[in-house]
């Protein structure tokens, strides 16, 4: 009774959300979906597909994501990653309907969590290597989320939970700020492998912010062989 409660109250906040800042003519839009795929005991494949929009409503792309990589499991709480992203830039209503500009990345990344108490930390530590046209650029981001269950001592199926995390970007050449992005959200554990997750971002610039309302699906599977 309670899980189904839960569900029932992440909807309603799901459709609360965009109506209270629908109103805002600056805020864009993330649809995403997130997987960790088990091939082995200490392998995994990520797989990962964002769909930006400069608006709230997803019709004006800004950016399409799509990212994968190899994940090594060396620990209960910790592995790392190396893959390979491209993304593809769409300026606001350009009458193309191709990008204006593509990227190809190298990435590699380490994830620790800890808990404290009921909150579980999670530490994040990229390193991108960017293609974009013919200019080479590196750029070091660090990302800090915590989760936090609400109605349950902790994540599992029927929790409905708390997301917060703050990341910043700093680039290896140029100017050595490039960009934060601070996020809070709420989260359904939908079943084992899947959660639901909206929230609401914001991204400072140099010298611009903007806000993206955001949609995530996170499906982990296994795909090893089954033993008969």
């Amino acid at each position: 009774m309670k899980s189904k409660f839960s569900f029932f109250y992440f909807l309603v906040l799901l459709f609360l959300i965009p109506t209270s800042i629908f109103s805002q003519d600056d805020t864009g839009n993330w649809l995403m979906y997130f997987g960790t795929n088990k091939i082995s005991e200490k392998f995994s494949i990520h797989t990962e597909v964002q769909y930006r929009n400069h608006t709230i409503a997803p019709v004006n792309v800004e950016q399409l994501l799509l990212r994968t990589g190899l994940n090594y499991h060396f620990a209960e709480n910790a592995f790392a990653t190396a893959g390979y992203a491209y993304i593809s830039n769409h300026i606001y209503e350009s009458e193309r309907t191709s990008p204006e500009v593509e990227e190809h990345r190298i990435w590699q990344q380490l994830i620790t969590t800890n808990n404290l108490g009921r909150v579980k930390f999670e530490h994040r530590y990229r390193v991108e290597e960017r293609f974009i046209k013919s200019d080479f650029k590196t750029r070091f981001r660090y990302r800090l989320m915590l989760f936090l269950p609400l109605n349950k001592p902790k994540i599992e199926k029927g929790t409905l939970f708390v997301g917060v995390y703050d990341e910043i970007f700093i680039n290896g050449e140029e100017e050595f700020f490039d960009r934060n992005r601070l996020y809070g959200g709420l989260g359904y554990q939908l079943s084992k492998n899947v959660n639901l997750q909206t929230g609401l971002l914001y991204q400072r610039l140099r010298n611009t912010g903007k806000a993206f309302l955001q949609f995530g699906v996170v499906f982990n599977t296994d795909l090893r062989k089954k033993k008969v």
